[in-house]
C-alpha cells in the first residue's frame, strides 16, 4: 500500500493558522451572529501566528525542517523560474493589499452607528434583572454620608481600573492606553465632556457589564472591542470603577432629575 506524501512542516503551520482563522469567523459570524472587529481579529491573529510558529520551531530539528522549502526555493537552481515568479508576485500582492486598505471609500455606511446608543429599559445582569430607569450607584450616597469611606471606594475602583481597563482607556482616562492604537474605533476618552459627563451611572454600569456584544442594533455592527466585564468583574467592582471614572475626570454623573 502506497504511503501518502508527508505534508511539509511549513505547510502544516500555514494550514493550522488558516483553520484557526476560519474557526474565529465561523464562531463570530455564523454562530454568534456578531462580526468581530477587524482590529481585534488582527490582534488575535498576530498572537496566534506567533504562537503557532513558536510551537512548530520548538526544537532545532523542527526549525530546520520548517525552512527546508524556503531554502530549496532560494538555493535550488532548477527552481529559478518559480523563485522569480514568487519574488514578483509577493511584493505585488503586499502592495495591492496595502493600496486597498488605504484607499478611501466615498460610499455612505449601510447604517448609522450611535456612539452612545439608547439603553434598554431593563437588563438582566449577574443573574438578576435591573431597571435602568431607577438604578443608582449604591455607593454614591456615601460621597456625603461618609466621605472617608467614599474615598476608600474610589481608590478601590482605581485599582480595578488600572488592573483591567487602562490598557485601552489609558492611565489618564484619555483613551490612549498601550492597546488603543490597535483598536478601531479607538477607546472612549473619559476626559472629554461629551462622554461620561453626558451619561447616568446606570448607563455606564450597563455598558461596562455587557461590553461590545451587548450593544443594541443602533450600535451595530459590533465595533467595540470591550469585553463583557460581568464575566470578569464583580457587580460592586464595576460600581467602584464608575466612582473612580467620575472622580478622576472631575465630571459629575448625569441624573434623571436634572436633564
Amino acid at each position: 500500500m502506497a504511503m501518502l506524501p508527508r505534508i511539509p512542516r511549513l505547510l502544516q503551520a500555514v494550514l493550522t493558522v488558516a483553520v484557526i482563522y476560519g474557526g474565529f469567523r465561523l464562531v463570530f459570524d455564523a454562530i454568534l451572529g456578531q462580526p468581530i472587529p477587524a482590529s481585534l481579529m488582527t490582534m488575535y491573529m498576530f498572537f496566534i501566528v506567533a504562537g503557532v510558529f513558536m510551537v512548530f520551531t520548538f526544537t532545532e530539528e523542527s526549525a530546520r525542517e520548517m525552512v527546508v522549502p524556503i531554502r530549496a526555493l532560494v538555493e535550488d537552481p532548477s527552481r529559478k523560474p518559480i523563485r522569480n515568479l514568487v519574488f514578483v508576485l509577493v511584493p505585488l500582492a503586499a502592495g495591492g493589499l496595502t493600496y486597498m486598505k488605504m484607499l478611501p471609500s466615498f460610499e455612505a455606511p449601510l447604517e448609522l452607528r450611535s456612539i452612545h446608543p439608547a439603553p434598554p429599559t431593563t437588563v438582566e445582569l449577574y443573574g438578576k434583572r435591573f431597571d435602568l430607569l431607577k438604578l443608582e450607584n449604591p455607593f454614591r450616597k456615601l460621597e456625603k454620608a461618609d466621605p472617608e469611606k467614599f474615598r476608600e471606594l474610589v481608590a478601590e475602583g482605581g485599582a480595578v481600573y488600572i488592573a483591567n481597563c487602562q490598557y485601552c482607556h489609558g492611565d489618564k482616562l484619555d483613551g490612549k492606553g498601550p492597546y488603543a492604537a490597535a483598536l478601531n474605533p479607538v477607546p472612549l476618552n473619559f476626559q472629554d465632556i461629551g462622554t461620561i459627563a453626558q451619561l447616568q451611572e446606570s448607563y455606564l454600569f450597563w455598558r461596562i457589564a455587557t461590553g461590545g456584544p451587548g450593544l443594541p442594533k443602533e450600535g451595530a455592527p459590533w465595533l467595540s472591542s470591550m469585553p463583557v466585564w460581568q464575566e470578569f468583574l464583580e457587580e460592586d467592582e464595576i460600581w467602584k470603577v464608575i466612582l473612580f471614572l467620575y472622580d478622576y475626570t472631575g465630571h459629575r454623573p448625569r441624573s434623571w432629575g436634572h436633564e
